[in-house]
């Protein structure tokens, strides 16, 4: 719950930070700087740490959730945000932990457990309101609208291929050998990058190496290890406290004071996270037993000493 509760707070906090370098940087220039100082500063903690390659059963899940993930998410991400209102590509972009639920529940298992459930409706009724508390009121791009949407389908689908990877390798490993594929898959956009990186005002610039250092190395690293130790779903579901905070972070570092509609819509999504992480009796209820993690499936951890490293 700890690394959770970074991850989120680290995650609700990157859009304070991608709506002032946005300005200033492409879609694709800023995914590729942020994905850059995050393989970095990975690189560093690794070299201390002294990990080497994850083990070959681990690539497969690292290269997909890498390129979809980190790679395609963020350029999706950062270019439909430039074509609808915050609102529209909030509402869009929380059909994502909607879609980890069936993915998990259907490709790993996980079943579909009721308090899940319950929670992520509740959850995204809560982003729903949010949205439209926040929507500029005008016309969205067709276009705009579909590249959040493959943002969403990129971020579950990376989840979800994440997963797996976990078994074989640790949180830092997968999560720095998979920003490093984004990192590869954006370098078409080098030359956007250092043509305005030029231009770009020194707050601009040191918001991207923020993304980079703390939103992506470090919530990444985090959510890894967090992941590791519950199901796909659940940690799904708690990405839906990140509205109710930006709400909040807005209002204290930009002065953006909330509507009624949007404080009620951020409560329903911190209920909506209550709710899902409750235990219930339904199939994929994973527990942490003193020793480590007992997957959703009952089977034994393939690395139980793995469990108990540190990230």
């Amino acid at each position: 719950m700890a690394a959770a509760s970074v991850t989120v707070v680290l995650w609700a906090s990157a859009f304070v930070s991608i709506r002032d370098a946005g300005e200033h940087f492409s879609p694709g220039a800023l995914a590729l700087g942020r994905l850059l100082a995050g393989s970095a500063a990975l690189a560093l903690i690794l070299a201390v740490r002294r990990e080497g390659l994850p083990p070959r059963a681990a690539w497969p899940g690292i290269a997909v959730s890498g390129a979809l993930w980190f790679g395609v998410y963020m350029v999706a991400l950062n270019w439909g945000e430039q074509l609808v209102d915050a609102g529209t590509a909030a509402m869009v972009v929380n059909v994502g932990p909607m879609l980890i639920a069936l993915l998990s529940g259907w490709l790993l298992k996980e079943g579909f457990p009721p308090m899940l459930v319950a929670g992520l409706c509740v959850a995204f009724a809560g982003a729903v309101v949010v949205g439209i508390s926040t929507s500029d009121g005008g016309s969205s791009s067709l276009g705009g609208v579909l590249l959040c949407l493959l943002a969403a389908a990129t971020y579950a689908s990376g989840v979800v291929s994440q997963k797996p990877a976990l078994a074989h390798a640790s949180p830092l490993q997968a999560t720095a050998y998979g920003c490093m594929t984004g990192a590869v898959l954006c370098l078409p956009f080098a030359g956007q990058l250092a043509g305005q990186l030029g231009d770009a005002p020194l707050s601009a610039t040191a918001n991207m190496v923020y993304l980079g250092v703390f939103p992506t190395a470090l919530a990444f690293t985090t959510w890894a290890y967090a992941l590791a130790r519950t199901t796909a779903g659940k940690m799904g579901a708690t990405t839906y406290a990140v509205p109710a905070l930006v709400v909040l972070m807005s209002w204290a570092a930009l002065g953006e004071v909330p509507e009624t509609l949007t404080l009620v819509g951020g409560a329903l999504c911190l209920a909506g996270v209550a709710v899902s992480r409750r235990r219930g009796t339904g199939r994929g209820a994973g527990v942490v037993a003193a020793g480590g993690r007992v997957p959703a499936d009952g089977a034994a951890s393939a690395d139980p000493a793995r469990e108990e490293k540190p990230c």
